[in-house]
């Protein structure tokens, strides 16, 4: 009797504390208030799945670089080991499909070298940045050779110079976007057959006032032995589910990353206290130091994206208007913390995180405070802003500190026409935009609504001067007379 309750009692105590252990944040969880000061939030995201090659029966990865996921398939370049890998999520486990080293061209098989991209377009052609090799290869659903791109045949390169391309993506017209090691021009661009069709959109170059000025001051001798001011080149691209394409920089700073349209141009909305540029402050700690360099980014069904930081393996989520959400993750060996981060992708709202040192991949899930971020964006993005503002209600009462809530709630009002509402949200939040923006609408509201008492003033300040004056001049006449 005294042993079975001890054991029972101790069995309790184990399941007890593995409960606690598991209910504990697995990743410190943050953003920024209005005065860039950091402010702890609830988890939005928990590790749910830790993706190794051994694990899945494939082998170790090896300085695996590119990840791309298209519903439910995952793509890894595996670049160490010369092969592409992909993996099937099926009722949440991962399941490894195929590792593919080659394809067959005239009969022979030509090996993947170093490849570090893979991207399935929407028609189902698989495209192969197979970088050692200097070429893209585009094959069929079947991996099934189809054609490949190699070095274009353009005057505007040099002779030396080798292409070595990075990354791929197709958009919804099957035109080819590639990024190229040592090519600042901008993304090169191919048509659907693979001719050479140009750049698109460079990065700009920036230079200070006080670069400007030494210049001027400068000798023809001086000038010619200073920095050559060029455009810095992309790192990494993504395809969003609107056709638009999201860019990465190699340097940290202004615009680490962009969105761009057809023709090139940053559309990238930058709504919020700070631009996305990752960690405000940007210390020395940890032998980590510098601006956030942005390595990949990652999109949601409701618009929203995520940007994966190579400077402190942190994972900074934005909004459709370029506010931040929540930042989380970390350089070191704890779960959810990465290395050497290279490459991010989402599914659904998932998101997948692969790290080249450890060959692994990291799966996150949404917690129920990140579902309910997630939820009030969308609900705002469909036009249902009466939902919106009631999921944001539920986000203030899990985080008082979450200053987009305050938002979110002041641009639901706003949509509904409840302007002194909104009006009161906004200036909780400093939004000077935002409170103008209601402030103006509330004040041509009370117009139309007081427009007879307005009418009724200029008419008193109008017909009574007036009949004052005609009163006292009939007044003086008749006495006159």
């Amino acid at each position: 009797m005294g042993k079975g309750f001890f054991r029972a009692a101790l069995a309790a105590c184990v399941f007890l504390q593995a409960a606690f252990l598991q209910a504990q944040p697995t990743n410190f969880t943050y953003s920024y208030d209005f005065w860039g000061e950091q402010v702890a939030s609830p988890d939005a995201y928990f590790v749910s799945a830790f993706i190794l090659g051994s694990e899945l029966g494939v082998g170790d990865f090896r300085d695996p670089q590119g990840l791309f996921i298209r519903e439910n398939r995952i793509y890894v370049s595996d670049t160490g080991n010369d092969r592409i890998v992909l993996i099937e999520e099926r009722g949440g486990e991962h399941v490894a499909v195929k590792a593919v080293y080659y394809v067959m061209i005239g009969g022979e098989r030509s090996y993947f070298s170093r490849p570090e991209g893979v991207f399935e377009s929407r028609s189902g052609f698989l495209y192969v940045a197979d970088t050692n090799n200097r070429r893209v290869l585009r094959l069929d659903r079947d991996w099934n050779y189809v054609f490949s791109i190699g070095r274009p045949d353009d005057e505007s390169f040099d002779a030396d110079w080798e292409f070595r391309p990075g990354r791929i993506v197709v958009d919804f017209s099957n035109r080819i976007f590639v990024q190229a090691h040592g090519v600042n021009r901008g993304l090169m661009e191919f048509d659907s057959r693979g001719n050479f069709a140009g750049y698109m959109g460079a990065n700009r170059v920036q230079i200070t006032l006080v670069d400007r000025i030494w210049r001027m001051l400068s000798t023809q001798e001086q000038r010619q032995r200073q920095q050559i001011f060029v455009p810095t080149e992309y790192n990494n691209v993504t395809l969003d589910r609107s056709g638009f394409i999201f860019a990465t920089s190699a340097t940290g700073g202004v615009d680490p990353v962009r969105r761009l349209n057809a023709m090139g141009q940053d559309i990238l909305i930058r709504n919020g206290h700070t631009d996305p540029i990752g960690d405000l402050a940007v210390g020395d700690a940890g032998g980590r130091s510098g601006p956030s360099r942005f390595i990949d980014v990652a999109t949601f069904p409701n618009d929203s994206f995520a940007c994966f930081d190579r400077t402190r393996g942190r994972i900074f989520v934005y909004d459709f208007q370029g506010n931040l959400l929540y930042a989380f993750g970390g350089v070191g060996h704890r779960q959810g913390h990465f290395e050497v981060p290279v490459a991010l992708s989402s599914m659904g709202y998932s998101l997948f995180a692969l790290d080249s040192r450890t060959g692994a991949i990291t799966r996150f899930d949404l917690t129920l405070y990140g579902r309910l971020v997630n939820e009030a964006l969308y609900e705002y993005r469909s036009g249902r802003y009466e939902s919106s503002a009631r999921v944001w209600q539920e986000v203030l009462r899990m985080n008082g500190n979450f200053e987009l809530a305050y938002v979110g709630i002041a641009r639901a009002a706003l949509r509904q026409g409840y302007y002194r509402t909104a009006m009161r949200y906004f200036r909780l939040m400093h939004n000077r935009e935002g409170f103008s923006r209601a402030f103006q609408r509330y004040r041509m509201q009370w117009v139309e609504s007081n427009l007879w008492l307005i009418l009724l003033g200029l008419a008193v300040v109008v017909v009574v001067p007036k009949a004052a004056r005609f009163a006292m001049r009939t007044v003086r006449e008749i006495k006159e007379a």
